[in-house]
């Protein structure tokens, strides 16, 4: 009966694969190696012109040979940390042919590649045993959306761009934030989103105004006008009066609270109607 070969790696075989996964070990290869070689070739220039050639010959051979070892070849790559969309995303922009010599491969630039993809906020590249490339990837998390001139972009918590969306139903969970400056403003955005969880049902988005407050745009045509300095807590009072007075159920079209201290109702239209008809009839009585 034919013994079964051992797949666990020889002696020479685990030795060299420990030696290759020494940075020093593989800078000498990549830029010592061949300095040496040139350095020693160009002492010969003067001395044979034909001897040069063949030498430099010989040395390209022995470099592109010392690449195709087994030990040298990469033949595949793992993307961890990333979601699938975004690892396909890698995997796209890197366009890698395996199996390829490490000596092919540009760590440097494949990490300024990776690094350019919106929804990657940190990566790291290295070579491991048996072959095999690992893109270790810190993925950017979405936490609002925001209507933009160019369309719909996700945020991450930074304000930093992670994607493009084509429909707002698309992410119903995060909230939608509009206006320049907004992108800036995420922080305070979710804040205020935050502490607008009992009328979150009916809040439809957060419009950023000349680029230093924010509007709270409600269903029913309503509006939330808050304050430059401590929107939230402006928003934490018009809350407190709705839970009291049922503020927004009323028809009010805006409940301005810019100046906190003076705060002012905008009738809604059938309000206004019935303001103007109560009027006309105090007229015709006093008439």
């Amino acid at each position: 009966m034919r013994a079964m070969k051992d797949p666990a790696p020889s002696r020479l075989e685990y030795r060299m694969n420990r030696l290759m996964l020494r940075p020093s070990t593989r800078s000498f290869l990549r830029y010592g190696l061949p300095a040496i070689a040139l350095a020693a070739l160009a002492g010969l220039w003067s001395i044979d012109e034909d001897r040069w050639e063949r030498t430099v010959a010989f040395a390209a051979e022995l470099r592109r040979e010392i690449g195709e070892r087994p030990e040298f070849t990469v033949k595949m790559m793992i993307v961890e940390g990333a979601s699938s969309e975004l690892a396909a995303s890698i995997r796209k922009s890197l366009a890698i042919e395996f199996p390829v010599s490490s000596f092919n491969l540009q760590l440097d630039e494949l990490k300024e590649t990776v690094q350019a993809l919106d929804a990657v906020a940190r990566v790291t590249l290295q070579f491991r045993s048996r072959g095999v490339l690992i893109v270790e990837v810190d993925e950017r998390v979405p936490v609002a959306v925001w209507r933009s001139r160019d369309g719909l972009v996700l945020l991450d918590q930074t304000g930093h761009r992670t994607a493009a969306v084509l429909s707002r139903v698309s992410r119903p969970d995060l909230p939608l934030v509009a206006g320049l400056g907004a992108d800036a403003a995420v922080p305070e955005a979710l804040q205020l989103f935050d502490a607008a969880r009992p009328i979150r049902k009916r809040l439809r988005g957060l419009v950023r105004v000349g680029d230093r407050r924010w509007n709270l745009v409600l269903d029913r045509g309503q509006t939330i006008k808050l304050p430059e300095l401590e929107p939230v807590t402006a928003l934490n009072k018009v809350i407190e009066l709705n839970v009291a007075q049922d503020l927004l159920e009323r028809d009010v079209s805006v409940v301005d609270f810019r100046n906190p201290k003076r705060p002012i109702l905008r009738l809604g239209s059938t309000a206004i109607r019935s303001f103007q008809d109560a009027q006309a009839m105090s007229l015709t009585d006093d008439g």
